[in-house]
């Protein structure tokens, strides 16, 4: 990335390069993109692409650009230098967050692990073979290096904006290395996402719905191993009037579902992954939070909590699904922590939903969504108005 430095040594991008919000040029190219993740080699190859493909679609970059110059009241900006550090464990992440960040008009740096694979290679690749504008190429970098607190640090000094995914200590860790004065972090620490699955709202439903809602539940869980911040991991089943034969059936009936959707999709668990379940299921019940373990399958593993307020925060791996009972979505609320991101769920009508949004009030939970939508990135994230984070604003008055 090219620069001429001001006399106090702020980064000035040249004027050639300098982006607007909503650029066509940058518009261009992530349409580009879009058409290449969209195409059906890829996207069988790689469903969770397709994902990313919609969100770089022209109609909603043209919603995005929408929503960062929709100001009454101020003019809009780039924010300037954005350096991102995205996580290892989610091969597509770091093009969500950057793609909003270069159609807001930032320069950006964006450090690559080199533990991704898989999905990240063909991001990669279909970013080096988009035609784009030479001021694509300038402005924006995808760079790859080791865990270098010299260079990491010069980029932090050097950006407007550091944007962190990771767990607690990759946060704590980067928070060490200081930014300019009038610079800033937007972080994305761990978090845990549930799932609730309405006992009555289950029974209402046809068998087609069912096994919809099943089938999204699984592209929910098994996309990632589980490992994403908003992959469901404990299941709440809801309004089961205390347990008994309707629960047990509704739980049977949906893990039944589980491992013939597992089945037909191919998915696999390897076995190291199956015995890391094992041993942190036994952990479970040795410490008192599961009742009763049930090792259906290798790719699928059933714990019973001892209740609602027992289910782990921390990942116990890939298609391991820790079950709890509560009376209703507000018998919930006390469970839930800030450190909770998303709730899916299948079977409540939109009235319990509200009830339980207004309960919780803000004090935890950021998205509530219907089963097969807890990993669709939104301009809305963690809480976050992305468009507005990536953006600055300047007051006119005459």
């Amino acid at each position: 990335m090219r620069f001429r430095f001001g006399v106090e040594g702020d980064p000035v991008a040249p004027s050639e390069d300098r982006l607007t919000v909503g650029d066509p040029r940058v518009v261009d190219f992530l349409a580009g993109v879009a058409r290449k993740l969209l195409a059906p080699a890829v996207a069988r190859r790689h469903p969770e692409l397709g994902s990313l493909g919609y969100f770089l679609r022209p109609a909603e970059l043209k919603r995005s650009v929408a929503r960062m110059t929709a100001r009454q009241d101020a003019l809009v900006f780039p924010r300037g230098n954005v350096f991102h550090l995205p996580p290892a464990n989610v091969d597509t992440i770091f093009v969500y967050s950057w793609a909003i960040s270069a159609l807001a008009g930032n320069h950006n740096v964006v450090r690559i692990s080199s533990r991704s694979a898989g999905a990240a290679e063909v991001i990669l690749d279909a970013l080096n073979a988009t035609d784009a504008d030479p001021v694509i190429g300038r402005t924006q970098r995808m760079i790859t290096y080791g865990h270098d607190d010299a260079v990491t640090g010069a980029l932090s000094r050097w950006c407007d904006l550091r944007v962190v995914w990771g767990g607690d200590r990759a946060v704590d860790t980067i928070r060490k290395l200081p930014l300019r004065p009038s610079a800033r972090d937007l972080t994305f620490p761990d978090r845990t996402s549930w799932a609730v699955l309405s006992v009555p709202g289950w029974r209402a439903a046809d068998p087609a719905a069912r096994r919809t809602a099943v089938v999204g539940f699984a592209n929910d869980a098994y996309w990632f191993d589980q490992a994403a911040c908003s992959s469901p991991r404990t299941i709440f089943l809801v309004g089961g009037a205390g347990g008994g034969t309707d629960t047990a059936e509704v739980r049977a009936e949906f893990l039944d579902l589980l491992l013939d959707v597992v089945d037909q999709r191919g998915w696999t668990v390897d076995p190291a992954m199956a015995v890391e379940k094992r041993v942190n299921a036994y952990e479970l019940a040795a410490t008192g939070a599961a009742t009763a373990l049930d090792f259906p399958d290798n790719r699928l593993t059933a714990v019973t909590l001892a209740g609602a307020e027992r289910a782990p925060r921390r990942w116990i791996g890939a298609g391991a699904f820790p079950f709890a009972e509560a009376d209703s979505l507000l018998d919930l609320v006390p469970a839930m922590t800030r450190q909770d991101q998303t709730v899916s769920h299948f079977g409540f009508t939109p009235a319990e939903l509200r009830a339980f949004a207004v309960e919780l009030g803000g004090r935890g939970v950021d998205r509530i969504v219907p089963f097969g939508s807890a990993l669709t990135f939104g301009a809305l994230w963690d809480g976050y108005d992305l468009p507005a984070e990536f953006t600055r604003l300047t007051t006119l008055q005459s």
